[in-house]
């Protein structure tokens, strides 16, 4: 593996969501451990799954890995230190002011923004010389996927230069005082990043023109800030002797051969390396062992065919469509298609004449690529966290700041600044969109789950400060919780892969969700390799994995659920959505 040749102090696997990057980061944390090398496996993902990879329980503190020798690995936990952060500020003013100034400033330091800055500067611990990193010779990052990454490898330069420009003496983190010791932790992470000989970025993607695009987008974004050593790995490539096998195989084979000849050029000159697609989960020590080797599927053991009868993605369009209005979801792991259900359904209630705004909160979408095109009773928009973030200082400017005089409009100015302030304008716009649906659908393909936890959380403190504020004088409100846990307005879909992590991970974010007082509507799996009827050995031998996991949601997880197989072509224009939604009523495998 070339990505692996003399590998620098720190490794960071990035990319869009379900191409590979914590298998990967996994295998290859175990491969420089077996080389008898001290490795931290660190992952910054807010929905991190590398505990389920090697079975353990890792959590928010650095946890020795008892299979692999040499190995530790740890799980920022956004929430666990936004706790820790809130405990710092808080502990020392407890007992001395009155209780409900305490709970005033607990209430304060209770949204995304803290959240976000908590497990920045953790993340930014273990880019310095300290004793936290002291032991390791390699520390390997496995990352969210590529938007909220970006945001978080742009973060110690924006920290940095706030402090460095501030003139005021408070912020939306306190007294900025209060910050000079992590001035220089901040510089010193902004001077890791960007020294080649300690940094390597290694870019994840799939053989999909999409994917190749964004990612060619997400190297132009970090060599800016200057992440400039990076390399390319393309991971879950179908190899060329299954193609004769039948038409699905033949026709993901030819798919992925166009997109690798037309790579973007500015990935073409990077370093590469291509795995190939494995027949298995990669689950466990034995699997990851073998990610970076050649298997082969076994025909003989495959010779049972996988039979499948579940419901379709038709099933679950009619009855989103019985209620005539409202705010639909779709939330999940990155990868597993949120915007093409999204899409789909959306396109589908246009079809039947019912007025659809169909809208992304993720940072990296690509939803004008999947639609290719336009449809009656349907508007498409996006949150951009950039234009939402300008709307909202203009915004502010015009209100707060009309009544200030210069120096209070200047440091308005510089607080508006700040990080923090992109995490209040996109809940602003958030909320703005989703107030549509008392009058039409709104369908709402979400950030991969991480971000969107983080965006309900933003939700939820501003539930929580609206209803302390009007509750107490005896007034009628509504916020945007109130919708999202109203069964009446809001229909959440979670989608996921027939896959172990995947439905895992969609496990786990349906438990989070409850937990907010959230019921999710229904279950999407899909891209199943099962319900595609494969005749390859190979993909013959994913579709009896699937059934595992299919059965796992139907009986223990999903209230209701739909199954979309595997197409031969890639779900891309209106004319291929509209098919996708209007399958028939179960799907059927050989």
């Amino acid at each position: 593996m070339k990505f692996l040749e003399q590998p620098p102090h720190f490794l960071f696997f990035t990319g869009k969501g379900g191409v590979g990057k914590t298998s990967i980061a996994c295998a290859t944390a175990i491969e420089l451990a077996a080389q008898g090398r001290r490795v931290l496996l660190v992952s910054t993902d807010p929905a991190s799954n590398v505990g389920q990879v090697f079975g353990i329980e890792i959590g928010n503190r650095v946890t020795p890995i008892p299979a692999v020798p040499n190995l530790a690995a740890l799980e920022i936990d956004p929430q666990a230190a936004a706790q820790a952060y809130r405990d710092r500020i808080v502990g020392p003013v407890r007992g001395l002011l009155p209780d409900d100034v305490v709970r005033g400033i607990e209430e304060q330091l209770s949204g995304a923004c803290t959240t976000e800055i908590a497990a920045f500067d953790e993340f930014t611990a273990l880019l310095v010389d300290s004793s936290l990193t002291a032991d390791y010779e390699h520390i390997i990052f496995d990352t969210a996927p590529t938007g909220h990454t970006i945001r978080l490898l742009q973060l110690p330069g924006a920290w940095s230069g706030f402090l460095e420009e501030g003139k005021g003496d408070a912020s939306c983190l306190g007294p900025l005082a209060g910050l000079e010791k992590q001035r220089s932790q901040y510089k010193a992470a902004v001077d890791a990043l960007a020294d080649p000989q300690r940094t390597r970025l290694v870019l994840v993607a799939r053989a999909q023109q999409a994917t190749l695009r964004e990612v060619a987008r997400t190297h132009e974004e970090l060599a800016a800030i200057g992440l400039t050593r990076q390399y390319l790995v393309i991971n879950g490539v179908l190899p060329a002797e299954e193609a004769a096998q039948d038409a699905l195989a033949k026709a993901i084979f030819d798919r992925e051969h166009v997109a690798l000849a037309a790579i973007p050029p500015v990935l073409a000159s990077l370093p590469c390396d291509i795995l190939a697609l494995k027949p298995f989960n990669l689950v466990g020590l034995d699997a990851l062992r073998s990610l970076f080797t050649d298997v082969a599927a076994d025909a003989a053991q495959d010779s049972a065919a996988p039979y499948l009868d579940a419901p379709s993605l038709a099933t679950l369009v009619d009855g989103i469509a019985a209620d005539g209005h409202g705010l639909v979801m779709l939330m999940g792991k990155g990868g597993v298609g949120k915007t093409t259900i999204a899409a789909a359904i959306a396109l589908e209630l246009a079809d039947r004449g019912l007025p659809v705004h169909l809208t992304t909160s993720d940072p990296a979408a690509h939803l004008s690529e999947t639609l290719d095109g336009s449809q009656e009773n349907l508007t498409v928009s996006r949150i951009d966290p950039h234009a939402e973030t300008e709307r909202y200082r203009e915004q502010v400017l015009k209100t707060k700041g009309a009544q200030l005089d210069a120096q209070g409009r200047a440091l308005l100015e510089e607080d508006l600044r700040s990080p923090c302030t992109e995490e209040i304008a996109v809940f602003q716009a958030f909320s703005r969109i989703i107030r549509e649906a008392g009058r039409k659908f709104v369908v709402m393909d979400t950030a991969p789950t991480g971000h969107t936890l983080l965006l309900l959380d933003a939700t939820g403190a501003y539930h929580r400060e609206i209803a302390r504020q009007m509750g107490s004088k005896g007034m009628h409100f509504t916020t945007p919780m109130m919708q999202l846990q109203d069964p009446k307005q809001t229909k959440v879909l979670i989608t996921t892969l027939a896959e172990t992590t995947p439905v895992l991970e969609a496990a786990n974010l349906q438990a989070d969700l409850r937990r907010a007082g959230i019921a999710p509507w229904a279950w999407v799996i899909n891209n199943s390799v099962a319900a595609a009827r494969p005749h390859s050995p190979l993909l013959r031998r994913r579709a009896c994995n699937e059934l595992i996991e299919i059965e796992a949601v139907a009986s223990r997880h999903a209230i209701r659920y739909a199954v979309v197989p595997m197409l031969k072509e890639e779900p891309i224009g209106v004319e291929r959505l509209l098919e996708l939604a209007n399958q028939g009523q179960t799907t059927q495998g050989v």
